[in-house]
């Protein structure tokens, strides 16, 4: 699963039935000071992302296997502690594109 963000504030989701994979990827126009509303850039490499905003983004299917396909891959992340539950976030890895 890709988190993709823009310039401009815009955020979808790619390869939305890839559950093995999670990054954020931000595309060659995003400004360095860009914010976008549910996601936290920590450094260059990582990022956390909210768990409430990933099914609300484009590009999600919209079905129930997804939902729970959903669920599964966060209770794993929590269980290697890729969940930062102050914030109810999973923590991403970011790559950017040339």
């Amino acid at each position: 699963m890709i988190i993709e963000c823009f310039d401009g504030g815009e955020v979808r989701l790619s390869e939305p039935s890839d559950f093995r994979k999670f990054k954020l990827v931000l595309h060659p126009t995003t400004s360095p000071t860009m914010q976008w509303k549910g996601i936290t850039l920590l450094d260059e490499r990582n990022a956390l992302v909210s768990i409430d905003l990933v099914p609300t983004l484009a590009g999600r299917p919209d079905d129930a296997a997804w939902d729970r396909h959903y669920a599964e891959m966060v209770a794993k992340a929590r269980e290697h502690g890729w969940i930062d539950s102050e914030q109810a976030a999973i923590r991403a890895h970011i790559e950017r594109m040339p």
